[in-house]
């Protein structure tokens, strides 16, 4: 057969660059004891080389491809074009024909066949290509096989695989096709079974879908399908379709449409018996590949024949578990408003912050509460507290808590776990907490960054270690529990009240505004006051219009006015620097090793702003609490008992306006801390690069801390390991982590339950008070943020670096977010009306559309249709 032409059954999952994604699979399938497999053959990539090397045309085609722009539709479409049409038009060489006659004749001569592509990049785990490369059924005589295996090298350069290469920096050069040359097989039914349940990614559901005839007209869409259910070999729901019509072979080759006769329309494609035993046959070839399998399979004759299988890319991974329990996990990032996947180097440093041990799957954190959910007690506060900050996060968990004993229960006499905040903390309202709380924790970190100088090698990562501790102490000392939970407790007790005694909603949000010691929100009208430095110079407006690389700061100095200007901006890197999005993660890059993701935002508060623009903001938004404060104070003062009502309210706007500013500086705190172990590890990681041990410096990020005191203890670092976590990490980045995850690999969404909304309202969570309605713009790169006065600011999450884009804004949607995250807060204090928890904002929100929000009631209502 020589290396063109290998049989299925010489093949397995190893020979991907030789017989491409669905080649290796199928080989690997015919393996499984009591898998049926479509015999069957493989041109090899081999022979696709062949065919480039002998058309010298193509190599200049393909350079010129290379070349392209991702977005010139045109071009690559006259460009794919010529390359098909040279593929298909150069003469299959004769050893490579005499091959593929030869593995025919072994099929039976004239055998109709079905000719299916397999490329090199296809079917990989975590590139979906669904669909980007062709099948050919009923082919019959080597003729018409041969014609059809040049049509699969063509599809390699169909406009949609060109341009997928191109975004992503795949080499035209470097993907490969081989085709897989099958006996046809003309099933009764056919269809597709996923061995994981597609919507809800519980691992333990199975989905069959089924149609009579071929498959194709399921996977094309052509057809309704049956659908069935299985759990624990048993059909736990069905549905059966009306099936007017089916996919079967041409007698002159090819596929007709052929129509239902009407008796068995409505007659399930399978049995149930037949659906379980389906089931069972997937669930042995996802033991062998060992994850979830998409699997096309065909039934002939009362047995099943599977002409396909593939890893389902979309399931988010499952934690680790030490036993085989049922657990209920939820997400961090949720609370964090950071749901973007963290490094290993991230991940692992997070972990050694946090005082319970998390988690970790898809690149995500999640804390494990079976236990806490467990106890009665437990339950009760955990949902008190969870249900108020993430009202989907808590119906997800009421929803599991309904299910029949998927919450093991605890004994009644078992430990319950404290829950942050179920507890009433019982402090007055003392300003000078704040502030010593604060000073310490500065003082803390000046101390830290003059004992990490100058050390390095495992000192360093010894120093780090040892450091912790400290970092921990500051960051979760009871007192600074207690002011934040303090200010938060007040502000529920406020909403609650105030609605009773007064109908107003949300109260809190107008009197929050303007709080002293918010660092995230003084941050945002500190660049206010950058601008105003730089505003009256346009020299060096115009040349920070034109800034692409991060050294700019050191050429402002020749510019009328630059100086001044550098130093406004280095002042604010001193103090904001550390920060950035996702800043949780240590490895992500922070505004003072990139400052151009300042420059959008600085230049558009230049544009748009009035001088002096951060005080008055300030002031305004005191000038607005105090009057909501007295006209309150005034209601209740005139109801039965007022003064009682009056002085218990000012008790609790007083911990209000004293307490809940600091909400933002323990994590300032932390962020700061990490920040400067950064730039240490970052100078060790150079060290390592000169000595050979790394291949680049941001290697280190896929390392875990301890993986990373081994690597430079002993020199040396395992390439292998760093190749494998980048690639789980980019397959990790396009994953959506779920609010609540279950050891089944159930991702739980929950949902707000409202029937008061108008109608095609979005529904969310209203985390500030007030209605506005302006252009919707969606932005999902802060870095990108080009924001008129007037818009609403529309995103997946807002981490604590997003609020110097708040100053900008005239409201605020989110995907992710609670009442006491980031966004929230910050969003409260600008008085900028928000809605959180909006699922799909993103996508359902058009940019530019005209919206409105109202951050009172928690919804976004469509103004333009899109």
């Amino acid at each position: 057969m020589g290396n063109h032409v290998l049989g299925l059954e010489e093949i397995d999952q190893t020979q991907v660059a030789v017989v491409g994604g669905k080649g290796a699979h199928l080989g690997e399938l015919s393996r499984i004891e009591g898998v049926q497999v479509p015999a069957g053959f493989c041109v090899t990539t081999e022979a696709f080389r062949r065919i480039v090397e002998d058309a010298p045309s193509i190599d200049g085609l393909l350079d010129r491809l290379s070349r392209l722009d991702p977005d010139d539709r045109e071009a690559i479409r006259a460009g794919s074009a010529q390359v098909r049409q040279a593929l298909e038009g150069v003469a299959v060489p004769d050893d490579v024909a005499a091959a593929v006659t030869g593995a025919l004749a072994r099929l039976g001569e004239d055998a109709p066949c079905a000719v299916r592509s397999s490329a090199t990049a296809e079917d990989l785990p975590g590139a979906s290509f669904a669909g980007q490369q062709d099948t050919y059924l009923n082919v019959v005589g080597p003729a018409e096989v041969l014609r059809h295996v040049s049509r699969c090298w063509a599809s390699l350069f169909t406009e949609r695989a060109v341009t997928y290469r191109l975004r992503n920096g795949f080499d035209h050069r470097e993907v490969h096709m081989a085709v897989v040359v099958q006996r046809m097989v003309f099933p009764e039914a056919s269809g597709v079974l996923f061995t994981a349940d597609p919507v809800t990614s519980n691992r333990k559901v199975a989905t069959v879908e089924a149609c009579f005839g071929l498959g194709e007209a399921l996977v094309s869409g052509l057809v309704n399908a049956d659908s069935y259910t299985v759990r624990d070999d048993e059909v736990v729901a069905k549905a059966v379709a009306t099936k007017e019509v089916a996919l079967v072979a041409a007698p002159d080759g090819g596929t007709r449409e052929q129509a239902v006769e009407p008796a068995r329309r409505e007659r399930p494609a399978l049995t149930d018996e037949q659906a379980v035993r389906l089931v069972r046959l997937g669930r042995r070839i996802e033991a062998h590949f060992g994850r979830p399998q998409d699997i096309e399979w065909c039934l002939v004759d009362d047995g099943f024949r599977i002409v396909q299988s593939r890893p389902i890319t979309t399931l988010f991974p499952i934690p680790e578990a030490a036993d085989r329990d049922n657990h209920v996990y939820v997400s961090v990032g949720h609370q964090q408003m950071m749901t973007d996947a963290m490094k290993p180097l991230g991940l692992s440093l997070w972990q050694m912050t946090t005082p319970r041990p998390m988690a970790e799957a898809g690149g995500r954190l999640f804390v494990d509460v079976t236990r806490l959910l467990g106890s009665p007690a437990g339950r009760a506060a955990f949902l008190g507290v969870a249900g108020k900050s993430d009202p989907l996060m808590g119906d997800a968990l009421r929803t599991l808590l309904d299910r029949d004993g998927f919450v093991p229960a605890l004994p009644q006499d078992s430990p319950v776990q404290a829950v942050p905040g179920a507890e009433p903390v019982g402090i007055e309202a003392d300003p000078a907490l704040v502030t010593e709380l604060i000073q310490r924790g500065e003082e803390s970190i000046a101390a830290l960054a003059r004992d990490i100088r100058g050390k390095s090698g495992t000192r360093l990562l010894d120093f780090i270690l040892a450091d912790l501790p400290e970092l921990k102490r500051i960051l979760f000392d009871p007192r600074s529990h207690d002011v934040i939970m303090a200010g938060m407790q007040a502000a529920w007790w406020l909403n609650e009240r105030l609605l009773e005694w007064l109908g107003e909603k949300n109260a809190a949000d107008a009197l929050s505004q303007s709080v002293p010691h918010n660092v995230t929100s003084e941050m945002g009208l500190a660049l206010l006051d950058v601008a105003d430095v730089i505003r009256p110079h346009p020299q060096v407006v115009a040349f920070l219009r034109d800034v692409e690389d991060d050294d700019f700061l050191d050429r402002l100095d020749g510019l009328d006015g630059g100086r001044e200007a550098r130093d406004a901006i280095v002042g604010y890197l001193d103090k904001y620097g550390m920060r950035c999005v996702g800043e949780i993660d240590i490895t992500r890059p922070r505004w003072s090793e990139r400052p151009t993701m300042l420059l959008p935002l600085l230049l558009s508060n230049i544009r748009n702003l009035e001088p002096g623009a951060g005080a008055r903001r300030f002031e305004q938004g005191r000038q607005e609490a105090w009057k909501k404060e007295q006209d309150v104070l005034e209601r209740l003062r005139a109801l039965p008992d007022g003064e009682r009502k009056a002085e218990e309210t000012k008790r609790k706007i007083d911990l209000v306006r004293t307490f809940s500013g600091y909400r933002e500086y323990p994590k300032y705190g932390m962020v700061s801390r990490y920040f400067l172990y950064k730039r240490a590890l970052l100078e060790e990681a150079e060290r390592l690069v000169r000595a050979g041990v790394l291949g680049e410096r941001e290697d280190v990020y896929f390392l875990r801390f301890e993986e990373l005191r081994e690597v430079v203890r002993t020199g040396r670092a395992d390439e292998g390991l760093i190749r494998r976590r980048k690639d789980a990490f980019r397959s990790y980045q396009a994953l959506t982590p779920p609010r609540v995850l279950t050891s089944d690999g159930e991702a739980l969404t929950g949902a707000y339950r409202r029937d008061d909304l108008p109608p095609g309202a979005l529904v969310g969570l209203p985390v500030s008070a007030g209605t506005v309605e302006g252009r919707a713009r969606v932005i999902l790169d802060m870095a990108t943020a080009d924001v008129e006065p007037g818009d609403i600011l529309v995103t997946a999450h807002t981490d604590p670096s997003w609020s110097p884009l708040f100053v900008a804004i005239a409201g605020l949607v989110t995907e992710v977010g609670g009442l006491m995250t980031h966004g929230a807060v910050v969003a409260r204090e600008y008085g900028l009306p928000a809605v959180v928890g909006v699922e799909g904002a993103t996508r359902l929100i058009r940019d530019g559309q005209r919206i409105r929000v109202n951050g009172t009631d928690g919804y976004v209502e469509l103004v333009e249709a899109t």
